[in-house]
């Protein structure tokens, strides 16, 4: 059984979360600022279909990318020195989201849907949730979206529309956690993408021990601005 989030109810401990499917934890509650910021501090975040009650996940174990452990390929590294590609930060994000949003391939729905990005926009406009973007031409090839406090950086999803312009994002992004004193990047689940650019699975209980250290620095700026140097 899992707990239903009732009248503002607290979350569960994560242990309590379920083996099958992998880290279900709770059901119901609200996609309100207070409930998302809250349930991020703990190690969940809400995943689930449009029709579907909320549901709320801490998996075990956990994928995280340590900026620093980022792997940037001999291609990789030859784009980014592409001049043509100019990365933005929170100048699109709701555009990312919608594109991150996009049906991919044999893939009909998403999870991210119109709620989500209501209350993932609310976020942003808090100086929570952030866009890392990659342009060409004045056109929105790429990018990637997520949450950040203290020096833990949430990651939700990224999209591309040309060749790395997704990775060219998140090289930015932990080339700049990096220079921040960042010192995780929450992947959530496992994936062989994810597991190629550098990311692997820790305990969640080690998971959580980093987090409720790295929760408590301060905030970065309300709307962030890269250095975009030493990338590569």
């Amino acid at each position: 059984m899992i707990t239903w989030l009732n009248n503002g109810a607290p979350f569960p401990p994560v242990e309590q979360a379920l083996f099958k499917p992998n880290g279900l934890l709770a059901a119901g509650g609200s996609l309100s600022a207070c409930r998302l910021l809250d349930a991020y501090r703990q190690g969940i975040f809400p995943w689930f279909n449009t029709g579907e009650p909320i549901l709320w996940w801490s998996p075990d174990p956990r994928m995280v990318l340590i900026p620093e452990e980022f792997k940037i390929s001999r291609s990789l590294r030859k784009t980014l020195r592409d001049k043509r590609y100019e990365v933005r930060t929170d100048s699109a994000f709701e555009h990312v989201m919608r594109a991150c949003a996009a049906p991919r391939g044999e893939q009909a729905g998403t999870w991210i849907h119109d709620d989500m990005i209501a209350a993932y926009t609310e976020l942003h406009q808090m100086g929570v949730a952030h866009s890392v973007e990659t342009w060409v031409n004045g056109d929105l090839v790429g990018g990637l979206y997520g949450i950040s406090i203290g020096r833990m950086f949430y990651g939700e999803s990224m999209f591309s529309h040309a060749t790395d312009a997704s990775k060219i994002a998140l090289a930015h992004l932990t080339a700049q956690l990096q220079r921040w004193g960042y010192g995780m990047i929450d992947c959530q689940m496992n994936t062989p993408h994810l597991a190629s650019l550098g990311a692997r699975e820790i305990p969640r209980a080690e998971f959580m021990l980093r987090l409720k250290e790295l929760i408590h620095y301060p905030d970065t700026p309300l709307k962030w601005q890269f250095d975009h140097e030493h990338v590569a």
